[in-house]
């Protein structure tokens, strides 16, 4: 019997939704088995508790087949140039996270980061309100921040930056084959592996020189490789994930009625508008995890081997969660959503990310409150052949 097919995210008939399919199985509780874009088949978790196991338990659930190889054909399996950190369980994983999380999560490092983030992102609004309108945001707005803030981080001068967009496209399009993701990839290894090389002779200000600083006092110092592949996977998702979340969540902002003036009546609401954006909006194609023991998820059994999707915005949406969980409000307390992941494999470039949108949702608030979309939602042109959901662009004017 065939299988039906994993329910994926249709911004242009659902700008913000999950696929309807999930309210059914959050309601039952139910976990089903479904056929994945990939060739996986796989047991779905659609409910807050239910994602919440799945994802908190590491001894039970392994990160090891890639967590986007169920939508991404060039992200898992043994022929996949992503083999790193993500993929790791265990004491291996620990490893590596203890030396690179505090160099991106710690409330100090963070603290010394802020004027940064906000530099960037004030030079950048004030290039878009001296452009020409409409203007694309994505592109030459959300984009150009990221890009700026997670490369001085590593310290990647501007001249190297299109090293990011070519592999982070690569890496997100659903289409690459394990090849072409290769190819994407290398000139970027080959530039951090040289970095890396430079920033040992040499250390800068800057996250790869004190991971290289940190590590060097541990049992095992982190090796060039691993410095390579923990940087560059950094580099990638930071580029385009938050770049994206912007990008949508302003869309979002901006079409939910009360909620941009919401927010610019008090622009100290953007932490809690960027929480919720991220509970939303966020991981609409769900965490792939494989089960290590046979196990029991929602009644389930579960066999050691089977592959588990973790449906991660459709546990946002339980009302286990939040009563009015379907509900957007800037003003929400966050709650415990699950937007960057939970567990020992949570994102470990949340803290970057929350700081980026805060400070984004913040400064065009108070510098932009007449922002609006220049087309009408119809026209808005989404991104359709990508893991990393939002506008392909978005034209706005003020």
């Amino acid at each position: 019997m065939s299988l039906p097919a994993l329910p994926l995210p249709d911004e242009a008939r659902l700008p913000f939704e999950p696929p309807p399919e999930y309210a059914h199985l959050r309601a039952a509780p139910q976990v089903v088995r479904v056929a994945c874009p990939t060739g996986l088949n796989a047991w779905l978790v659609a409910d807050y508790a239910g994602v919440r196991e799945v994802l908190g338990d590491g001894r039970r659930f392994s990160t090891r087949p890639g967590q986007a190889a169920h939508v991404l054909a060039a992200f898992g399996g043994p022929e996949s140039p992503i083999q790193g950190f993500t993929q790791l369980d265990g004491p291996e994983h620990i490893r590596i996270r203890r030396n690179f999380a505090p160099q991106v999560s710690h409330p100090r490092r963070l603290a010394e980061l802020q004027p940064l983030v906000q530099r960037i992102t004030d030079e950048a609004v004030t290039r878009m309100l001296g452009s020409p309108r409409p203007y694309p945001l994505h592109s030459e707005f959300s984009t150009a921040i990221t890009t700026a803030v997670i490369a001085e981080l590593i310290g990647v001068p501007p001249e190297q930056r299109h090293l990011l967009h070519d592999a982070a496209t690569a890496l997100f399009t659903t289409s690459t084959t394990p090849d072409e993701l290769r190819r994407a990839l290398e000139p970027l290894w080959a530039y951090l592996h040289q970095l890396v090389a430079t920033r040992r002779a040499r250390p800068g200000d800057d996250v790869l020189s004190r991971m290289i600083e940190h590590s060097a006092d541990s049992d095992r110092p982190l090796t060039d490789a691993e410095l390579t592949h923990m940087n560059g996977a950094l580099l990638i998702a930071g580029f385009d994930t938050t770049a994206s979340m912007i990008t949508y969540g302003l869309v979002c902002l901006l079409n939910t009625p009360g909620q941009w003036e919401k927010l610019c009546a008090d622009p100290e609401l953007a932490a809690s508008a960027a929480e919720e954006l991220v509970r939303y909006l966020g991981v609409g194609t769900g965490l792939l995890r494989q089960a290590t023991v046979d196990t029991v998820v929602g009644g389930q059994p579960i066999r050691a081997g089977d592959y588990v999707v973790a449906a991660v915005q459709s546990g946002n949406r339980d009302t286990a969660l939040h009563p009015d969980a379907d509900t957007f409000d800037v003003s929400r307390r966050p709650g415990a959503h699950l937007g960057f992941g939970h567990g020992a494999h949570a994102c470990v470039g949340q803290q970057i990310a929350r700081l980026e949108l805060t400070t984004v949702l913040r400064s065009l608030a108070s510098r932009v409150p007449t922002l609006r979309i220049a087309v009408p939602p119809e026209e808005i042109v989404w991104k359709r052949d990508s893991v990393v959901r939002g506008p392909a662009e978005l034209p706005v004017a003020w």
